[in-house]
């Protein structure tokens, strides 16, 4: 008889856990859709634009000529016999090159390492392979400044480091050391179209516009402009011609009016 009293006693013990373990489980359950719920109305609040608010985009372009460019060259030794002798004649070169570009007034502070690269090299013959020497590679990027003046410059230091050397040009990039200036002259293009486009809208529709009451832009193309043009082998130099165009920084501009209540 007490042997069934304590069955009994354990089976409503283990019957008011899982009923506490279920409760637990569904407030969990209520608390996390709760919190769903608040996150996306929040996130509709902050997304859409608020009622009585209309927004307006501009468009600003700025052309201009690049002053910079920065010019990755490279030097790549093959099958050398040893990696002392793939290493040796790397660094030759690369001395050789810097030499070069300096001498053409390149600051050396604007000469910088990308990369350095040394390993064997195995040539797979009747299913074997076969060490047949080691390969080294080097990566030098120079900044060459005033090419908006003197674009010949940057024909020069590729010329003459093919010559030093280089036997690879992996890429040119063009920038403006007056970015910023450009932008901000960007940018006030972009909020005087915006705002005439408000003026012509509101009236096409038959509205009157408020005070701002926000804005946010995004710039298309802030980024220097990469040409990676590939040169190889150009042991002796020949004779590059690279021009970098004109470039344009673009920028949009979003204006958020509040539209006036004109009810009396």
């Amino acid at each position: 008889m007490s042997e069934n009293l304590k069955e009994k006693k354990e089976v409503c013990l283990c019957s008011g856990k899982n009923k506490t373990a279920k409760w637990i489980a569904a407030m969990v359950l209520i608390l996390a859709l709760s919190g769903i719920v608040v996150v996306s109305i929040l996130r509709d609040k902050i997304v859409n634009n608020f009622p009585n608010q209309v927004s307006v985009i501009g468009q600003g372009k700025v052309s201009y000529q690049p002053d910079i460019a920065n010019v990755t060259l490279g030097v790549q030794i093959d099958k050398a016999k040893t990696a002392e002798e793939a290493l040796s004649m790397l660094n030759e070169k690369v001395a050789k090159i810097i030499t070069a570009v300096t001498g053409l007034g390149i600051d050396p502070k604007d000469i910088k390492n990308q990369t350095y690269s040394l390993y064997p090299y195995y040539d797979y013959v009747e299913g074997i392979n076969n060490l047949s020497g080691y390969n080294a590679n080097q990566q030098v990027i120079v900044k060459v400044k005033g090419v908006d003046e003197n674009f010949n410059i940057l024909n020069q230091v590729v010329s003459e480091s093919a010559k030093a050397g280089a036997n690879q040009v992996l890429g040119v990039s063009f920038e403006s050391s007056k970015i910023e200036d450009l932008k901000q002259e960007a940018r006030l293009l972009a909020i005087k179209d915006a705002k005439s486009k408000a003026t012509v809208l509101s009236q096409a529709v038959g509205v009157s516009l408020d005070e701002i009451v926000g804005w946010w832009e995004n710039v298309i193309n802030p980024s220097p402009y990469y040409d990676y043009s590939y040169y190889g082998g150009m042991g002796g130099g020949g004779n590059p011609v690279i021009n970098s165009g004109s470039h344009e920084v673009s920028l949009e501009l979003t204006l958020n009016y509040k539209i006036k209540n004109d009810r009396k």
